[in-house]
């Protein structure tokens, strides 16, 4: 009797943790508002925070399989240390990557070679060789390199895989299509289909308007490189990422109800159709959060506890359990006469979400003005974003604005130096992409 007893308690114990470990392996959802008590009788704006958090891989094993294409630059200009740096990245990549990993090795100049055709990354030793025989020459054909790396992942493309192009560039594309437009748009219809491209800029010779376009457009990160020294770090990074993929083909539908009208998604791409709005991500990362910002209109409530604005449903594909999830969550927001009461509720962690994004923008505003040669009025703005960044990280109790504060003192003080110009930009870029994209390096 009591070996029954003790059978069935060990029985129960291991199934509430397989069920423990179960519930742990899910996106999690989070709904909330900047402002959950607004003044009553009053039309006004707030913001509604979506965030999606990636659950936490328990061990390498549960990881999903990737399949990868290396797009390398050996045009000219690459010509020692560069090349020299990106082939030691690419080996670095062959040694991280798994024996059940895909790989393709894609070089370009004047025309596209494809080194490597997609394989798995078993024969470690003949891959390297390969990488190893890399020599630099030739023009940039840098749209035909990626579609070309492209072509090579849609070959073994599994929406159960990390589908993902890695394009390092150091200088302006100057065969074929060259215009941020075009890859803009070649970006676009790769995320469609399930693939991203992560850019990495090396150096001081590329166009980083067309390689954070690219990225953003797919959904790939992107990185400044100024020292080709730093290359491998970065390539740790992007495949600490893409190793970490716990969710693909994420969606969102946002309903505002009721007396609640959509605005615009602050930093990203979105659809707002009537109270619609719709938005996407190719991929979500373990442990990492990612989140939409919805700027909404609000007509004047009377004052009553609490209001339904919105009803948000998510749908993604779990790469660990390979199953199709949903998930649908409210946002509230409550209505009152008394200042205090509105004053003291402010989500300050939503708030400083908003704080980044609205002086992300600025940011590219100052960066336009100084592409006009209105450097005089970019210099005001980023001294003005800098102080309104001192000003919320007091209020909000956020000393990470504050630091950002102080890097946007610094730009503006950079952005009149003509020698410094081109590093500056690319940083303002590089740093622009990752505040409004959420990047994790």
């Amino acid at each position: 009797m009591k070996s029954s007893i003790i059978k069935k308690t060990t029985i129960g114990i291991l199934l509430l943790l397989s069920l423990t470990s179960i519930s742990s392996q899910e996106v999690e959802l989070n709904v909330s508002v900047t402002n959950p008590w607004l003044r009553a009788n009053e039309r006004q704006t707030t913001y509604i925070k979506i965030g999606l958090t990636g659950f936490e891989l328990e061990n390498s094993e549960n990881r999903t399989a990737s399949n990868i294409a290396i797009v390398l630059d050996k045009s000219g200009s690459m010509d020692g240390d560069k090349i020299e740096r990106a082939i030691e990245a690419a080996m670095l990549a062959v040694d991280i990557l798994g024996d059940d990993d895909i790989l393709s090795i894609i070089t370009y100049s004047d025309s596209v070679e494809v080194l490597v055709p997609a394989t798995k990354v078993s024969d470690r030793l003949s891959i390297k060789r390969k990488i190893a025989s890399i020599r630099s020459e030739g023009s940039t054909a840098l749209f035909a390199g990626v579609s070309k790396g492209a072509d090579e992942v849609v070959k073994f493309f599994d929406r159960n895989r990390v589908n993902r192009v890695i394009l390092l560039s150091d200088g302006l594309a100057n065969v074929g299509p060259e215009s941020p437009q075009a890859l803009g748009e070649l970006g676009a219809s790769l995320r469609r289909i399930g693939i991203s491209v992560t850019t990495i800029g090396l150096g001081l010779g590329y166009n980083e308007d067309l390689m954070v376009r690219l990225a953003q457009k797919s959904d790939g990160n992107h990185a400044f490189v100024e020292n080709s020294r730093d290359l491998a770090r970065i390539f740790e990074y992007e495949f600490s990422d893409i190793l970490s993929v716990v969710a693909q083909d994420v969606n969102i539908e946002i309903e505002c109800l009721e007396g609640i009208r959509p605005v615009r998604i602050l930093g990203r791409d979105a659809d707002v159709i009537g109270n619609k709005v719709y938005m996407s991500l190719n991929q979500l990362y373990s442990s990492q959060e990612k989140y939409f910002l919805l700027e909404v209109d609000v007509d004047p409530f009377q004052a009553v506890e609490s209001v339904d604005v919105a009803r948000i449903q998510m749908s993604y594909s779990n790469t660990v359990t390979r199953e199709k999830k949903k998930l649908d969550r409210m946002g509230s927001i409550s209505f009152t006469d008394d200042n205090s009461i509105v004053e003291e509720n402010i989500d300050k962690e939503s708030m400083v979400s908003v704080v980044t994004q609205v002086v992300a923008e600025k940011s590219e505003e100052a960066l336009l003005l100084r592409d006009q040669g209105n450097i005089i009025e970019a210099q005001a703005l980023l001294n003005s974003n800098s102080a309104y960044l001192y000003e919320q990280a007091e209020l909000l109790s956020a000393p990470q604005l504050a630091e950002v504060g102080e890097e946007f003192e610094d730009d503006a003080m950079s952005i009149a130096d003509e020698e410094q110009w081109g590093a500056t930009r690319k940083k303002m870029r590089d740093d622009q992409f990752e505040a409004q994209n959420q990047q994790s390096y």
